[in-house]
């Protein structure tokens, strides 16, 4: 880290250490979407783990991308290992009324352990997936795997094609397609114990390059 006074701070990555470039960059890139992830284990085990490296990638074709990492000691996660094994997974999105459960949902609890079934939230089934949705959720992605990258021991790039949606009624306008954001209430990732609400939108018109243009600073004057 490098300091120069009035200027700021940098930091070059390569010489400070992981839990320092965790804390900056999920410190500034906020606030970030939350994946409420849910899938199936080899004995029809719903697990449900939230994760915020987590964004859409593309429309055409509709790809999400998701970053898992393992846990301290290297062993898979329970989403992973499910993930791996079945090749589906549901992306619920979070709303401030699923934000409690979520939270809770990220505890370590045992392999095996249902995090839906211990925090009482209902399933319903999906319909391009066998791994079912939680009911609450105002939005579900249902996601097939499409390839992962892993770029250390701990750290992982998924990549999954969204085979369907399902929202939740009343967030989703049957004419326009617009989102209700009154109905939706999303709740965004910062950085610890911190998440943020949506509390305002404002809305900025796109200008035409010739707008722009036509208030650009005079540099003579």
């Amino acid at each position: 880290m490098a300091e120069t006074p009035g200027s700021g701070l940098d930091f070059v990555f390569a010489d400070v250490d992981k839990a320092t470039r965790y804390k900056l960059l999920s410190g500034v890139i906020v606030p970030r979407p939350i994946a409420f992830v849910t899938t199936l284990n080899e004995d029809g085990v719903v697990n449900a783990a939230p994760y915020s490296f987590f964004n859409v990638f593309s429309d055409d074709p509709p790809l999400i991308v998701l970053g898992l990492q393992r846990k301290p000691d290297r062993t898979v996660k329970d989403t992973t290992r499910n993930i791996e094994l079945t090749g589906e997974f549901v992306v619920n999105m979070v709303d401030e009324p699923l934000a409690a459960a979520m939270n809770d949902a990220a505890a370590d609890f045992p392999p095996g352990i249902s995090e839906p079934e211990v925090l009482g939230l209902a399933l319903a089934p999906s319909n391009t997936t066998r791994v079912p949705r939680l009911a609450a959720a105002p939005f579900a992605l249902e996601c097939r795997k499409t390839m992962s990258l892993a770029f250390n021991a701990s750290r992982e790039l998924l990549i999954g094609e969204v085979t369907g949606l399902h929202a939740r009624a009343g967030v989703l306008d049957t004419g326009t397609l617009r989102v209700d954001f009154a109905a939706y209430r999303p709740v965004g990732r910062l950085f610890g114990d911190l998440y943020t609400r949506q509390t305002e939108i404002f809305a900025l018109k796109r200008r035409t390059p010739e707008e722009v243009l036509a208030t650009r600073p005079n540099d003579t004057e």
